[in-house]
């Protein structure tokens, strides 16, 4: 990658609803959604939904590190997803779904760590934090269709995402 470029890829639910608050970020260059963390190369959409793949739904975020930073993606990974719920994200469940934060190197590691750290000593949920930390592994981008859904379907987008806007807004009263 070019200087100050750097990768993140997260996981936290339908990646529908991860690539906007992304994308609005100042220093993102790109989100692209995909499949990681499975035993099949190159996944498609309806092999992922089998839960048989292991992989689950991700963003894969290129970013300037000289504008943003890898804790500030971090945090905002937190307040979009239920941290306490291992088993799926809202009305989207299975594995496939299950929040994770992956990270490419010792620092991503460390920063994901600790901010995990933090929330759980937060008291802002009242049941334990879950999401887990792993290192990354292949990122498969999904099919094109689903790539910036929220901005080519958004009505479908914002009747998926309604039970994580409610959630959220309650968390984090935004």
């Amino acid at each position: 990658m070019k200087e100050n470029l750097e990768r993140a890829l997260f996981a936290g639910g339908c990646f529908w609803c991860m690539v906007e608050p992304f994308e609005e970020k100042d220093g993102i260059l790109s989100v692209r959604s995909g499949y990681t963390g499975g035993h099949l190369e190159n996944p498609t959409y309806e092999q992922v939904c089998s839960q048989t793949t292991g992989h689950t739904e991700a963003v894969e975020i290129i970013y300037d590190a000289s504008k943003v930073s890898y804790q500030e993606l971090v945090e905002l990974y937190w307040t979009l997803t239920d941290p306490t719920d291992a088993f799926g994200q809202f009305q989207d469940r299975g594995e496939s779904y299950r929040p994770v934060i992956f990270y490419y190197n010792q620092q991503q590691k460390e920063i994901a760590q600790a901010s995990k750290e933090k929330l759980m000593q937060s008291g802002i949920f009242d049941k334990p934090i879950v999401t887990s930390i792993e290192e990354a592994k292949a990122f498969y981008p999904a099919e094109d269709y689903h790539q910036g859904f929220y901005k080519s379907n958004p009505e479908r987008y914002a009747l998926s995402s309604q039970l994580r806007h409610d959630f959220l807004k309650k968390i984090w009263n935004t």
